[in-house]
């Protein structure tokens, strides 16, 4: 803070003796030393404040980024997803654009899918099979 050797301290307390005398002057030092221990005291607690906020700032920042690399990955793979479980029919569909149905046209009938048919294995396929022809006679 202040470069005071103690030639300069001697100096100060010669001089301060003189004007205020051998009463006065340990009172006086008292008080300068409170003030000084005050003055102390109050620039450390704002240098500590000053290095929490700053560390706080920090840590948001740190903080904004990660959060900002979770939203961007969450998308990317909300995207990958939709993508992947987007049946083939409806992506070509999104790619062609869309008939212009009007009132006068005729309408489509949707048909039942393919029903599909139990298959037998092994054994009980053999018994099937001589049940089949059995009738078939």
């Amino acid at each position: 803070m202040f470069d005071i050797g103690f030639l300069e301290l001697l100096i100060i307390g010669v001089v301060g003796l003189l004007v205020l005398g051998p009463e006065r002057l340990p009172k006086a030092a008292r008080t300068a030393g409170m003030w000084i221990g005050k003055i102390k005291r109050t620039v450390a607690n704002m240098q500590r404040e000053i290095s929490s906020q700053l560390e706080a700032e920090e840590l948001r920042q740190k903080l904004d980024a990660q959060q900002k690399k979770l939203d961007e990955n969450l998308n990317k793979i909300k995207r990958d997803v939709e993508a992947y479980a987007e049946p083939e029919s409806t992506r070509q569909a999104k790619s062609d654009p869309a008939p212009d149905l009007s009132a006068d046209t005729a309408t489509t009938t949707v048909s039942d899918p393919p029903q599909k048919t139990p298959t037998i294995s092994g054994a009980a396929s053999d018994k099937a099979l001589s049940d089949k022809e059995n009738a078939s006679r």
